[in-house]
């Protein structure tokens, strides 16, 4: 199946509630928008979005689905901060059959995540805010082929708005 991996956009330094309550910025919507615009273009839709329960990675999430068109994120708690990469890829078993699914998440777990299915050095893969990592995994397997990294940077000036 296809993994899409989405770091959620750009969030407010701080909440008085907590990190947990972190809204994304303006820049952030946009940045969730322009990341819907660039898969759409690439043919890449998921079937399902999977986000983390904090508030910056549902708006992420939200702001995706609205602007690419396709049903609204599905909240999951073990995409919150601290995911760990065997647990992500267990839970995702359960979502095999819908080929193509995105998951928005958050530091360093998604960096993480890559890595660990790519074999790579824990430090090679940096998913900076609004990053989008694509990749064939076939859950619960470690082993993975990425496919594509998009910088949030690489896809504001590939739609030539940046």
């Amino acid at each position: 199946m296809k993994l899409i991996i989405m770091r959620h956009g750009k969030a407010e330094d701080n909440h008085p509630d907590g990190d947990h309550a972190r809204a994304l910025t303006k820049k952030g919507h946009r940045q969730a928008q322009r990341q819907a615009h660039r898969l759409a273009g690439l043919g890449l839709l998921p079937a399902i979005t999977l986000s983390s329960p904090l508030m910056r990675a549902r708006e992420t999430a939200e702001t995706f689905a609205q602007t690419a068109k396709i049903a609204g994120p599905m909240i999951v708690n073990w995409l919150a901060s601290g995911m760990r990469p065997a647990t992500a890829m267990q839970e995702l078993t359960a979502y095999k059959e819908f080929g193509c699914v995105c998951i928005v998440g958050h530091e360093p777990d998604l960096s993480s995540l890559v890595a660990w299915l790519t074999e790579s050095t824990a430090n090679s893969i940096q998913m900076k805010k609004g990053a989008i990592a694509v990749l064939t995994v076939s859950p619960p397997s470690q082993h993975a082929v990425l496919e594509m990294l998009l910088p949030a940077k690489e896809a504001l000036s590939s739609l030539g708005e940046f």
